[in-house]
């Protein structure tokens, strides 16, 4: 999947499953997850609306993020990178980033804008990253020894 404002992948495994790998491949990046909305429950609760999981991780890797901020002290209105996190009706799980390149590119400062380009490498590594990890530690193990 791949949009103006995005990119991301169908991943084979579980809802849980996807949010703790993506949650590890991040970290590996030097992302934390400062917020994890529930859109399912939220719309739920609110509306009394049905939907399949949806959940939005707010993405950041603070040094990153401290650079914008000291380039440009309003890119906060456009931080943090979200991630996506969706399951359809059939079960299938997708993952999805925010281009940083697209959303940061708003703003008229090449730092940001080299900066933006340094968050999109890394999010495409969490991307690779996460048919690696979707698999079990024993097939790491084999692959990693056999293969």
């Amino acid at each position: 999947m791949t949009t103006q404002y995005g990119f991301g992948k169908t991943v084979p495994m579980d809802f849980e499953r996807a949010i703790d790998v993506v949650t590890e491949a991040l970290k590996t990046e030097g992302f934390g997850v400062l917020t994890d909305i529930d859109v399912q429950a939220t719309l739920k609760k609110k509306l009394g609306e049905d939907m399949p999981r949806y959940r939005i991780l707010g993405a950041c890797n603070p040094p990153l993020a401290y650079q914008a901020l000291t380039a440009e002290p309003l890119i906060g209105l456009l931080l943090p990178c979200n991630v996506v996190v969706r399951q359809e009706d059939n079960g299938t799980v997708h993952v999805e980033f925010m281009d940083p390149d697209a959303v940061l590119n708003l703003v008229d400062n090449s730092e940001v804008h080299a900066l933006a380009s340094e968050v999109r490498e890394r999010l495409e590594r969490v991307l690779a990253a996460l048919s690696t990890l979707s698999q079990s530690p024993i097939v790491r193990l084999k692959t990693f020894f056999i293969d």
